[in-house]
C-alpha cells in the first residue's frame, strides 16, 4: 500500500481478481498488499491492485534460469 502512487488511466483489479490471475489464495494476495510488496488502493474495506502492478510484480518474481532464483531473493 504506496501512499502517493499515481494510479491515474490505470485499471484496477479486486483481490478475487489478482489471486485467480496468479493461481494463488486471496490471503496470499492480502499478505502481499500489507507487505507492500504489491500496491493497492483501499476503498472502504475492500481494497483494488492496479493491473500493471500485478503485472510488474509477476515479473520481477520470475526465476532467473541461469541462478535458478527469482529477482525477489525469496
Amino acid at each position: 500500500m504506496q501512499d502517493k502512487q499515481n494510479f491515474a488511466g490505470a485499471r484496477f483489479m479486486t483481490v478475487a481478481e489478482v489471486a485467480d490471475m496468479m493461481r494463488v489464495s486471496k490471503m496470499t494476495v492480502y499478505r502481499l498488499i500489507h507487505a507492500g510488496d504489491l500496491p493497492a488502493v483501499q476503498f472502504g474495506r475492500s481494497y483494488r491492485v492496479p493491473e500493471n502492478a500485478v503485472e510488474s510484480y509477476l515479473q520481477s518474481a520470475a526465476i532467473d534460469p541461469q541462478r535458478g532464483t527469482g529477482s525477489l531473493g525469496r
